[in-house]
This record gives structure tokens, C-alpha cells and sequence, in this order.
């Protein structure tokens, strides 16, 4: 028989620039057709170690949780962004999302002196450094502690707007656009939440217009 390897979980890096106060951002619910976007952004202590931080969809949901808790016990600073799906509609979710890490960067108590971002796209912060990586959920403990708070803080808002609107399953689908999400859009319409500009049935059109 063959010896099984251990599974290695990626040991996360601690920071990209060297010797500076670093924020990690994230978002959370680009993807989704219903409810805003939020983004986070993470200060850990310098060599800041947790070996059991990851990528928000690495990870289980009670495991997320634990781990909010120890983030927001362990930063030095956090905050949380959203956009509305109106703004949404009138911006493009790709300016959302870098607007939303902006607000969440904004609500830091403590000045960072320089950013990484996960992805490959993001918009000067009034004249800090940045570096946009790709994966970089997976590769560095900062980024991974934002995607953590974005995405928690993200299931608890969208929670909450299942109980007023139960019919779309955003309980279990997060406002993703899973089968039984579209079904109900087919059958009993929009709702407030819902993105008007996507693609909202999966057929190529878009739900209804909108006005700039």
C-alpha cells in the first residue's frame, strides 16, 4: 500500500511590505443578484501568526465565526464597507467592490501606511502604496482575515433580509444565484434588494431599467 500524505495546510504570509502598517481588504457578494457588497479591511500586530486562518471559502461557516472572533479580538484595526444594490445598479459591481474597501479602509482607527488587495483590480487610496494579488486570501493572513469579516458580516445582513423576504432561500444561497433563487425571481418578482443591472433570470436580459 501507499503512504497517504499529510495534508499541508499554505502557511499564510504576514505582510507583503516590509516594516509598514498594512491593511488587507476583501470583498464578499460580488457574484450574488440581491444585497449589497461588502468589503473589509485588516491590521494585524506585526508577525501576527494563526495558522488556522485561510480563505473565507476554504473554511466552514462555524469555523469562519470562530475565527471572527479572534480577528476582531487580535487586529490592531478593522472595518467593514458596504454598497447598496442601488449603488450598485448605477456604478458597475467592479466600482462597487473597490468602493466598498474604500469605505471599509475608512472606518480604520488606525492609519495604514500601506495596502494589499485581494484580486487584480483596485483604485488609489488617496497616496498610499498598494499591491493587488491574486489569491491573495490564500497567501496572506490580512487578506484572509478580511475575506473572513467581509463574508460573515456579509451571511448576517443577508440573514436578516430572509426573514422579510423568505421566498428567495437567502438563508442558504446568500443571494447567489442558485437554481431555486431564480425560480422565485420567475415567480414572484424583484424585490428592494435585488441588482437590477444583472442578469437576474440567467436568460441574457436584463430584469428591468433603471434610471441614471
Amino acid at each position: 500500500m501507499k503512504a497517504t500524505q499529510p495534508i499541508h495546510h499554505p502557511v499564510l504570509k504576514s505582510h507583503y511590505h516590509k516594516g509598514l502598517t498594512e491593511a488587507g481588504c476583501d470583498e464578499a457578494g460580488r457574484g450574488c443578484l440581491a444585497g449589497s457588497v461588502f468589503a473589509a479591511a485588516v491590521i494585524l500586530p506585526p508577525d501576527y501568526h494563526n495558522e488556522r486562518l485561510n480563505d473565507s471559502k476554504q473554511l466552514t461557516e462555524k469555523r469562519r465565526y470562530q475565527l471572527r472572533e479572534e480577528i476582531l479580538r487580535d487586529a490592531l484595526a478593522w472595518g467593514v464597507g458596504i454598497v447598496t444594490p442601488e449603488e450598485i445598479d448605477h456604478i458597475n459591481i467592479l466600482n462597487a467592490s473597490i468602493l466598498a474597501m474604500h469605505r471599509a479602509l475608512d472606518q480604520l482607527t488606525l492609519r495604514p501606511e500601506a495596502i494589499i488587495i485581494d484580486g487584480n483590480r483596485f483604485k488609489p487610496y488617496g497616496n498610499l502604496p498598494y499591491a493587488t494579488i491574486v489569491k491573495g486570501d490564500g497567501k496572506y493572513l490580512s487578506i484572509a482575515a478580511a475575506s473572513i469579516l467581509a463574508k460573515t458580516f456579509r451571511d448576517d445582513y443577508m440573514n436578516d433580509l430572509a426573514q422579510e423576504y423568505p421566498l428567495y432561500d437567502w438563508l442558504s444561497n446568500k443571494g447567489y444565484p442558485t437554481r431555486k433563487h431564480r425560480e422565485a425571481i420567475r415567480l414572484h418578482g424583484v424585490t428592494p434588494y435585488h441588482r437590477k443591472s444583472f442578469n437576474l433570470l440567467g436568460d441574457g436580459q436584463l430584469m428591468l431599467e433603471f434610471e441614471d
